[in-house]
């Protein structure tokens, strides 16, 4: 299998994919932008090391991202020559288990995404099936056994360079704070192969289940299983507490697992609530959980922070970038009404850092003016001893910075992706 992963066209595609994903650097400092020339000079040494099984990853830079309020998550950032090799791998790796994967993981596939593994929860509660045995694995990825997974893969790759390449991959160690630190079990999150490595380990958790002949929706490590009953949900738990445990020593975060119904039960972001309509029971359409629309709220409140030093082109495209891919990860909820208050709130959070942004006195006449305001009340309003948030609101800035004005300058309103995200996920 080496040699398929060596191979100039398998090395050029992963080259493309490491650039056109980009990237923080790793412990090295290389940028994306500097691997082809890096590879060009150094190819065939690289590629002669692997093949004698003399190549030696660098060090995982550690990098610690916030998860919610008050939490982070630790993510392994490789450098960019071994993020290249990685992405080469798991290249040739998804061909051999691609296509052995459960048609109900939607985790990092192909074909598949968030969409689908919340449109497949809700026909099965919409079919009854409404007590929810929610598992919430403890760290998964810090916790995955590098024997057990490295067993599974050799199942269907006999190639022992590859594997040794994977294991060293696995063993790196990781520099955290200046301190590097061995590690003997997991999976670095933000490694290109990470997410299949991930879906190969948990790939014998989905065929355990089908066996059981059970209902369940699997989205990389967040399962859950769909029962008729109370008591036939406690029992699948506990099934599935005693495999995870003894088959892939894998801990189960016990605080946050649990029998739900399907009021109190939350699937990537998205929450359910039942169909108040005459001649529909039992049915249940999909929301916004209250923690998504409070990040998504606290995201666009860093963006449109008067004192954040940018202008007002960099803050729109910040703001597009982080609205297209909220407002398309919730597509398929009902969210028009809320978009439409929370739309008003942004427009007035971004008049208010325009004025913010005209600071002296005669800069505020003077703009007011070019925007249509008599010489009299421009000069008004330009001393008056309102706050900046109330002149925000006022009708001073909203029939002057209006929104056909702020259009012209970049700004997209959340409803209209609304209506451009319409479209079917299939």
């Amino acid at each position: 299998m080496i040699e398929q992963v060596l191979s100039a066209t398998n090395l050029y595609k992963a080259t493309r994919q490491v650039e056109r994903n980009k990237g923080a650097n790793g412990v090295d400092g290389m940028k994306t932008t500097a691997l082809s020339a890096y590879i060009l000079e150094n190819r065939s040494l690289i590629l002669s090391t692997i093949r004698t099984n003399s190549y030696v990853p660098n060090s995982i830079l550690g990098v610690t991202i916030p998860k919610g309020p008050g939490k982070t998550r630790l993510l392994g950032i490789p450098t960019v020559v071994d993020r290249w090799l990685q992405q080469a791998v798991s290249q040739q790796l998804m061909v051999h288990f691609e296509y052995d994967f459960e048609p109900v993981s939607y985790g990092f596939r192909p074909q598949k995404n968030i969409q689908k593994a919340v449109l497949q929860a809700q026909g099965y509660i919409n079919d009854g099936y409404q007590d929810i045995v929610d598992i919430d694995l403890q760290g998964f990825f810090d916790e995955v056994d590098h024997c057990i997974l490295l067993q599974l893969i050799y199942r269907k790759v006999k190639c022992p360079t590859t594997l040794r390449l994977i294991r060293k991959w696995l063993r790196a160690p990781i520099l955290i704070d200046g301190t590097l630190k061995k590690r003997r079990k997991g999976i670095p999150q933000g490694s290109p192969i990470s997410p299949l490595l991930s879906n190969i380990m948990l790939d014998v958790l989905d065929k355990e289940m089908k066996s059981m002949g059970l209902r369940y929706v699997r989205y990389a490590d967040d399962f859950s299983v769909y029962a008729k009953s109370k008591s036939e949900a406690k029992t699948i738990g506990n099934k599935l507490f005693i495999f995870l445990r003894d088959r892939l020593k894998l801990p189960i975060n016990k605080a946050k697992s649990g029998i739900r119904r399907p009021v109190n039960f939350e699937l990537l972001g998205h929450g359910f609530v039942p169909v108040y309509k005459k001649g529909i029971k039992g049915q249940y359409a999909l929301v916004v959980t209250k923690k998504g629309w409070a990040k998504f709220k606290r995201n666009l409140k860093s963006i449109t922070k008067k004192t954040k030093p940018m202008s007002l082109f960099e803050r729109l495209d910040r703001l597009n970038q982080v609205c297209r891919g909220w407002m398309n990860n919730y597509r398929l909820t009902n969210i028009y009404a809320k978009v439409k208050k929370l739309d008003e709130w942004l427009r007035n959070r971004l008049r208010y850092c325009i004025w913010h942004d005209w600071k002296k006195l005669e800069r505020k006449r003077k703009n007011l003016i070019r925007l249509g305001i008599e010489i009299g009340q421009a000069y008004a309003w330009s001393r008056t001893r309102m706050g900046g948030w109330a002149v925000a609101q006022s009708p001073i800035l909203k029939t002057t910075i209006t929104v056909s004005r702020l259009k012209r300058k970049g700004y997209k309103p959340l409803l209209d992706y609304i209506n451009n995200t319409q479209t079917s996920i299939w």
